[in-house]
């Protein structure tokens, strides 16, 4: 029971309210109090059981997740829960699942791109389940380039339908989520044919099985796509392929928002600005960077209760070796994560804010915002995303041998998160976008239109507009270096955001003084990671790039005793972490000593394929056995 002392001890260090800390994490006490009441709702029920989801074969893993899709929904009906409670309830069950993609992505296209004839139609049978949505758009051979998607809508204004085909196997629906098995709707894009002319890519709601036997309707071949990376993880999910051979639609399913087509075979705009469709994507956008910090918390938190649990080296005249945590090397990997996990919590709160502003704007018919909003959301999910995958996988390293097995928790989790580097856009094509935005901007500083928001800093290099290159060179050959100037661009947003924080009134005894130090080992890691940059422009000395290394290793001092309270303010159950090495007992060994003989390997002593492979091998009977 000594890691049990170890946590005792640790949290007995903490210099600030790790109470006050948790409901800044939640975002408000209203937020802290739904959050712990449905994630201790959760670990407390085993029907949400899943520490056994490394050692289910595929079909045995599918089928138990659909088991806790219905469950799920059942206690959702059975105890009257909220939307809101709702939302918490399938986050604590922690199952990637069919449900992830009908709730995020098929209903809000529906609201963002149906007109109120078709909301009042759809949503209700998708708000009771009554129909389970998909989101089919990336295909087998386009993804990130929607434009180049081959999957065509042609109408036929003879029966007042669109014909739904693939006309090459590249034009496959491929990866979308749910659809391999569950789904008996979709959210189809394609291009849309009206009289011979094409009118560009459009949303399509199309039925893909039946609703009496779930049988695949006529026209349609679906199924699973396969294995994907990892033990459990994604595996849960039905990604699947679909190919429509000549599919009639009527007319009315066409998502038709903002363009329609009449039943005479018209192609027309409606009154609703085509600046709206891009609602649903903005929403799902700024819901990934949310899903960031979560899951690199959830990382930190189980590689920081581990490092102050483990011992290694440094052990005089027969006392105690040395905390794990205490070595300043664990200290400056560690810690920048710790610090990023807030960081981006906070961004994404913020971000959170900017959607709904700029959806209410848009509802207004005011668009001043939008390529500001797009920039922010496409640069932050690329940003926190690649942050986020690569700071579990440190994570898993920071824990040493022991990160490696399934029990520690890591590499599921990264399994199912590194996903999001490239689902709702490709990061280094979303960069792309981000860098056009602000050439774009950069180009209008010598104009009358000045910089504003994210982007007013900009006012400050007003004089680079009077330097001249005498190199001509293309967007494309520079397109690299672009890359690295969005990705400055959001790590300034991310600090930015992360200031303002710190100005806003913060409760509790120490709170707001930890979080400066976050926000200090932010930057300055930020700084010291990319110092030659720093020297290279200009923007530091080398005596401000020593000073900057000084005071980080001054922050991680002043980090270590909380670093446990610290992420103790996450308030994530051993449920929801599902990590032997991240527990908050952390009685680690004895657990993991015991969770090895419940593998199914360990089920009997001698293995099967003894007598078949092993003895033959021992007694020299190789040549006479039948192998």
């Amino acid at each position: 029971m000594e890691g049990v002392d170890h946590l005792a001890h640790e949290r007995n260090k903490s210099e600030f309210d790790v109470d006050a800390m948790k409901i800044v994490w939640a975002g408000s006490p209203h937020a802290f109090v739904v959050s712990d009441r449905i994630s201790k709702l959760v670990a407390s029920d085993p029907g949400f059981r899943k520490d056994n989801r490394s050692t289910l074969s595929r079909k045995e893993l599918f089928k138990n997740t659909l088991r806790k899709a219905a469950y799920a929904w059942k206690t959702i009906i059975d105890l009257h829960l909220s939307e809101e409670e709702a939302a918490k309830l399938r986050f604590y069950v922690d199952e990637p699942a069919f449900t992830d993609v009908h709730w995020g992505m098929f209903i809000p296209a529906i609201k963002g791109q149906g007109t109120e004839e078709q909301q009042q139609k759809w949503l209700p049978l998708a708000y009771k389940m009554q129909i389970i949505g998909c989101y089919a758009q990336t295909e087998l051979g386009h993804g990130s380039n929607v434009q180049g998607l081959e999957t065509t809508a042609t109408f036929d204004p003879q029966t007042d339908e669109f014909i739904i085909h693939s006309p090459t196997l590249t034009s496959s629906k491929w990866w979308p989520g749910g659809l391999g098995k569950v789904a008996t709707h979709a959210i189809a894009y394609a291009l849309l044919i009206v009289g011979g002319r094409e009118q560009g890519v459009h949303g399509f709601i199309v039925q893909l099985r039946s609703l009496e036997d779930h049988s695949p309707l006529p026209g349609m071949t679906v199924g699973d796509i396969g294995m994907k990376f990892g033990n459990g993880a994604y595996n849960a999910m039905d990604n699947g392929v679909l190919r429509f051979d000549h599919v009639r639609i009527p007319r009315n399913q066409m998502l038709m928002r903002v363009s329609q087509v009449t039943c005479e075979g018209k192609y027309k705009q409606s009154d609703v600005p085509r600046q709206l469709v891009y609602g649903a994507m903005l929403y799902v956008r700024q819901t990934i960077v949310a899903d960031a910090s979560c899951a690199l918390s959830r990382a930190v938190c189980i590689a920081t209760r581990y490092s102050a649990v483990r011992r290694q080296f440094g052990s005089q005249n027969g006392g105690p070796e040395t905390q794990v945590i205490d070595y300043k090397t664990q200290q400056s990997r560690l810690f920048p994560l710790l610090a990023s996990a807030y960081a981006f919590r906070f961004v994404g709160e913020w971000l959170k804010w900017l959607y709904a502003d700029v959806t209410q704007r848009l509802q207004a018919n005011d668009f001043s915002t939008l390529p500001e909003a797009h920039a922010c959301t496409a640069g932050l999910k690329s940003l926190t995303t690649t942050a986020t995958a690569d700071g579990i996988e440190e994570c898993r390293k920071l824990c040493g041998g022991h990160g490696y097995l399934c029990s520690s928790g890591l590499p599921e989790l990264f399994a199912v998160y590194v996903p999001a580097c490239t689902y709702e856009g490709e990061n280094t094509v979303l960069l792309l976008q981000v860098a056009r935005f602000l050439m774009k901007t950069v180009s209008q500083l010598g104009s009358s239109k000045k910089p504003v928001g994210t982007i007013a800093y900009m006012t400050r290099v007003e004089h680079l507009m009077q330097c001249r290159c005498g190199v001509q060179r293309g967007f494309a050959e520079l397109s690299a270096d672009l890359v690295e100037a969005a990705v400055a661009h959001c790590q300034l947003l991310v600090v930015s955001k992360f200031i303002e924080k710190l100005q806003q009134e913060i409760p509790g005894k120490g709170v707001k003084q930890q979080l400066e130090v976050l926000c200090n080992i932010y930057a300055l890691f930020l700084l010291h990671k990319h110092q030659g940059d720093f020297l290279s422009t200009g923007c530091i000395t080398p005596k401000h790039a020593a000073l900057a290394n000084d005071e980080l290793r001054s922050l991680y001092s002043q980090v270590r005793p909380n670093a446990i309270a610290l992420v103790d303010a996450f308030n994530y159950t051993d449920h929801y972490l599902g990590s032997i090495l991240g527990c908050y007992d952390g009685n680690v060994y004895p657990k993991l000593y015991e969770a090895a003989w419940k593998d199914p390997l360990n089920e009997s002593v001698v293995p099967d394929g003894y007598h078949q492979y092993i003895r033959p091998l021992l007694k020299q009977e190789i040549r006479t056995a039948r192998l």
